[in-house]
């Protein structure tokens, strides 16, 4: 199986001490979010490859050179200011962490996400132009492979409107972001596709794939894999499993879909123990284990 780490919390951010206790002790416990006496264990000598998604890989980077394993490295970089990430660590520093850890895991494992583009007056066509050239630019020899999204019509977003003040996307900016981007990234050596995307803007350079494609997982783990059904018809990565848990994740970011209850977010932030086989809380004494095989 192939672990994400995690599409449902910034793990790495916050919670890296953890998941290295996790890797060392050889299991790791995942509280089923629809029926909560149920755990599901996973045992690491199942797990083929990790990947691991944040928008700060700082924490972890000290640890990475521990991991007998395959890893994958998506790490999302956009160029919102505090009004929209509030705790997100400096974009230079970010950047610097980037060059590092593509030194350390090769530059083909090394993914960026430009994740999620929003427009507004602040955040317009122009500046996000400017910003996705900035980071090709900065970025020329450590990264191969860029991953852009646009925002949805998540309940956080809703809940942020006053803030967001978002514009709609329209025809002629998909085709300038398109345009514009994929020349940046040919510049400097780099593709840049989307996932998931009713535009996937191919016509205007973009590659057409997904964040974790079937070909990319052969490559890393020579073993074949079904497709991620829970994610949708239009996602056709492989299938994953994720071990985060939502509303944990302290990043705050206006945009986020997995955080949509600030106070439950806080709490379980205190609920967190490094030496649990859990993300968040302890084990009971009436929870069902149940290994987890795929």
């Amino acid at each position: 199986m192939i672990l994400n780490v995690s599409g449902r919390t910034d793990i790495v951010a916050f919670y890296s001490e953890w998941f290295m206790n996790r890797y060392h002790e050889g299991f790791v416990d995942v509280r089923n979010p629809f029926n909560p006496n149920l755990v599901s264990r996973i045992n690491f000598d199942n797990v083929d490859a990790i990947l691991f998604c944040t928008k700060n890989p700082i924490p972890i980077i000290k640890y990475l050179k521990e991991i007998e394993k395959p890893i994958i490295f998506y790490v999302t970089l956009t160029p919102y200011k505090n009004d929209i990430e509030p705790n997100v660590p400096p974009k230079g520093k970010i950047i610097e962490a980037i060059k590092q850890i593509s030194k350390i895991i090769g530059i083909d494992n090394l993914y960026i996400r430009y994740d999620p583009i929003l427009l507004n007056s602040k955040y317009n066509i122009e500046y996000h132009k400017k910003a996705f050239q900035n980071m090709c630019t900065l970025l020329d020899g450590y990264v191969k492979q860029i991953i852009v999204s646009f925002v949805d019509d998540y309940k956080n977003v809703r809940k942020n409107f006053n803030v967001l003040k978002l514009q709609e996307f329209t025809k002629e900016i998909y085709k300038e972001i398109g345009l514009c981007f994929s020349e940046s990234a040919k510049k400097h050596g780099m593709t840049v596709q989307t996932c998931c995307e009713e535009e996937n803007l191919g016509e205007y350079g973009f590659k057409v794939s997904d964040c974790l494609s079937h070909e990319l997982a052969y490559k890393i783990t020579k073993k074949t894999y079904k497709t991620w059904m829970a994610r949708g018809k239009k996602c056709k990565c492989v299938q994953m499993v994720d071990i985060g848990v939502y509303n944990s994740c302290k990043h705050f970011c206006k945009y986020c879909y997995a955080n949509y209850d600030e106070k439950q977010v806080n709490q379980n932030f205190l609920n967190h123990n490094p030496k649990s086989s859990l993300l968040i809380g302890e084990l009971k004494s009436d929870d069902i284990i149940k290994e987890r095989i795929m």
